[in-house]
């Protein structure tokens, strides 16, 4: 293949068809950083406006590793995958340590930061500092497949580490930037998963899958996935007008708050689980609904109950809990999942209200 020709023709269609997308607009390595990490197992269109309010309230490095915790996962709620926003305040606190506040401005440095790998790495070592690293996604293992006419299962690693090698020949001697970008938006605008717009491609002379009429059957992508089902009783407690959470210390939901849920399958249960643990008496009032909610290999099942806690509201301050008004529960960084449980609103329950 003639790459030169192949990169002339894909970064011309890039600077007259590509998106306008708001982190297009600088060369600021931390904010490069947060679309790119946003951007992970997340649409565009979602992340736009997250990824504008994110740098409004934590404009830098600084601000990023300095910032309190439960105000770092607010600007992420809902966006989900909670861990990315764990592992960007961790990098962010590196990079005060290590690198005087100064984003690191190889591809070797700042692959050794918490949470970014070959792709975030790539992404702003091309973008930020111009290196000559092509970026390995969904989108670019996709139209390397049908450029290259290749049937290797791009589920595998070995088939992203020898489709890295393509991709860093495609790159060099262009702007690396440009082309990386060019390489996203071919496979979100015109070399799609289904029903690729070949007609309007930029590559299309240049492509042996187009050539050999294979597009349809490409990419060869075999995953060995599972998800396991969880079944829970999650309960949204109350005392007078005031809700019982809990702030997830570890595990998928880290940093976040939430309703207490167990897996056991009676209220009565709940119940005394609840008291197991908190040493606090509950009744569980009403059933709700069901909530379902899929994260990447696993589905929770909850059924959501209103509750209240009988014990004086004394004796749960007493024991260090924190009671958190219908107005306080807009400002907590709460999970996706129990929002669900939320609902419209937290006292659209029937007109049911715990005293």
């Amino acid at each position: 293949m003639n790459i030169q020709h192949f990169q002339k023709n894909l970064i011309t269609w890039y600077k007259n068809k590509g998106r306008d997308l708001p982190w297009r607009h600088t060369n600021d390595p931390y904010a490069i950083w947060v679309s790119e990490i946003m951007l992970q197992q997340t649409q565009v269109d979602t992340v736009k406006p997250y990824y504008v309010r994110f740098l409004e309230t934590l404009p830098d490095i600084k601000s990023l590793a300095l910032a309190d915790d439960d105000l770092v996962f607010k600007l992420w709620e809902g966006l989900g995958y909670y861990r990315r926003v764990r592992h960007m305040k961790e990098a962010a606190q590196t990079i005060i340590e290590n690198y005087d506040g100064h984003f690191p401005d190889t591809y070797d440095r700042i692959i050794k930061l918490k949470g970014i790998g070959n792709y975030t790495a790539s992404a702003i070592s091309s973008i930020a500092f111009g290196q000559e690293k092509g970026v390995i996604d969904g989108n670019t293992l996709r139209i390397l497949s049908r450029i290259y006419n290749r049937q290797d299962n791009i589920a595998l690693e070995k088939t992203k580490k020898n489709y890295q090698i393509l991709m860093d020949e495609l790159i060099h001697g262009c702007d690396p930037s440009l082309f990386n970008q060019a390489m996203m938006d071919l496979g979100a605008m015109i070399c799609t998963p289904k029903h690729p717009d070949c007609t309007n491609c930029p590559v299309q002379n240049l492509c042996e899958a187009y050539q050999a009429d294979t597009t349809a059957i490409l990419p060869v992508k075999i995953k060995n996935t599972s998800k396991s089902d969880i079944y829970y009783i999650t309960a949204i407690l109350k005392k007078g007008d005031k809700y019982f959470l809990i702030k997830n210390e570890e595990g998928l939901l880290q940093n976040l708050y939430g309703f207490v849920q167990y897996e056991v399958e009676s209220p009565i249960s709940f119940e005394e689980h609840f008291y197991d643990q908190y040493g606090l008496s509950v009744r569980l009032c009403e059933y709700i609904k069901e909530v379902k909610h899929v994260f990447s290999h696993r589905i929770w099942h909850m059924s959501v109950y209103l509750g209240e806690i009988t014990d004086p509201e004394e004796k749960i301050l007493s024991e260090n809990y924190t009671l958190y008004s219908q107005d306080e529960l807009t400002l907590l960084p709460i999970s996706t999942a129990h929002r669900k449980a939320i609902g419209d609103g937290v006292c659209g329950f029937s007109g049911v209200s715990a005293k």
